[in-house]
């Protein structure tokens, strides 16, 4: 008997809402149908000067614009069960992971907060939605690693050997995941995925990413900024740690700039951009997962293939590949985390991995907001 939750996901390169629906009724999910929404470009342009922060109207801002995600995340649901022709009454819930706008775990106390109604959802696709995942983890001090208890599930089972999930989305995060079941599994932010260098494409190039990172293949990186960039404090910092745009964003890149006796041209401001992803990525496995054998990507980065090879060639002896090499389409892996998380609420069970993210316990994570019973 099939078992259908649907999956929402909004991430920090704000280029789409994936929407996934997934029968999670065996221990693999089988992925039935997938959707992206588009974000419009006023709504995008918004999200991120709210991102960004300074406003005086912040709160009214933020308050109108989780109304407008609210109904932008029930069109992405309801277009996605269009698309596979299932009525809503056969999906048990949406799990909806909403746009985080302001992600501060190192402030005292920790907060991280998503918009996105998911009363709204719930009443306007008709399905109840389970959201607002990450406020647990604030209350017990430990760090958001979203996708991090699915991707277990997915990739460590049946494994003769050690290995590292790594989803480069607009920050990259990597899953430790051990082979021998008894050592515990571990995970972190390693810093900017496709954040920067999606930034510097639109200011130079007017696009919303450097296709194939063509652009930063057509430079030499710039040794002194790529030094600068590297010097960051949080490369050095121990994990547990996540990180988002308010650290790493423009105004981050342009002081770091400013320390230089000259500024690079463009291109090679975007070589170096794609060299520290590559290389922040790569030291952060070589120091925490010296013994992987194998790294298996996901995200949007995965079709960046000079960013993929940069990878591949920092590290050597180690097998590096899309998730799809297992039958996990790379791009929809972590809206299916959020339809498991979905699913672990409405029963009660934990969602989150305390070694991964630094918890005091494993907890059942998200709020129930249930769809008109009418």
């Amino acid at each position: 008997m099939p078992e259908l939750f649907i999956g929402l996901m909004s991430g920090t390169s704000l280029d789409a809402i994936d929407a996934v629906l997934v029968d999670l009724s065996s221990q693999t999910p089988q992925q039935i149908a997938a959707h992206s929404h588009p974000l419009p470009a006023a709504l995008r342009a918004q999200l991120l000067t709210l991102c960004h922060g300074g406003r005086t109207d912040e709160l009214r801002q933020m308050a109108a614009l989780d109304v407008d995600l609210g109904r932008l995340f029930a069109e992405a649901a309801l277009a996605l069960i269009q698309r596979a022709a299932i009525p809503a009454a056969e999906v048990r819930a949406i799990g909806s992971h909403g746009q985080t706008v302001r992600h501060a775990p190192d402030h005292n106390p920790p907060f991280s907060v998503q918009i996105g109604d998911p009363n709204i959802i719930a009443q306007l696709a008709g399905i109840t939605t389970i959201a607002d995942f990450r406020r647990r983890y604030a209350i017990l001090r430990c760090e958001w690693l979203g996708q991090g208890a699915h991707l277990v599930r997915l990739l460590r089972c049946r494994a003769a050997e050690d290995r590292v999930a790594l989803n480069i989305g607009g920050m990259a995060n990597i899953t430790i995941l051990p082979s021998d079941l008894r050592q515990p599994v571990t995970g972190f932010d390693t810093g900017p995925g496709n954040v920067l260098m999606d930034a510097w494409a639109a200011r130079h190039l007017g696009t919303t990413q450097d296709d194939e990172g063509r652009w930063a293949e057509s430079a030499l990186y710039h040794e002194p900024l790529l030094a600068t960039l590297l010097s960051d404090t949080y490369f050095q910092r121990p994990p547990p740690k996540s990180t988002g745009r308010e650290y790493f964003n423009m105004a981050w890149l342009e002081a770091k700039l400013g320390q230089l006796d000259s500024v690079p041209e463009p291109a090679a401001v975007q070589a170096s951009l794609l060299i520290l992803t590559a290389q922040s990525i790569a030291a952060a496995i070589q120091r925490y997962a010296p013994h992987a054998q194998r790294v298996l990507a996901c995200g949007g980065g995965v079709h960046n293939v000079a960013l993929m090879r940069q990878l591949a060639d920092r590290l050597p002896g180690r097998h590096v590949a899309s998730t799809q090499t297992l039958g996990l389409d790379p791009d929809w892996v972590e809206a299916q985390a959020f339809a498991w998380l979905a699913k672990q609420t409405l029963e009660t069970r934990p969602g989150n991995l305390p070694s991964v993210t630094g918890a005091r316990s494993a907890v059942v994570l998200g709020g129930i907001y249930l769809a008109n019973s009418e």
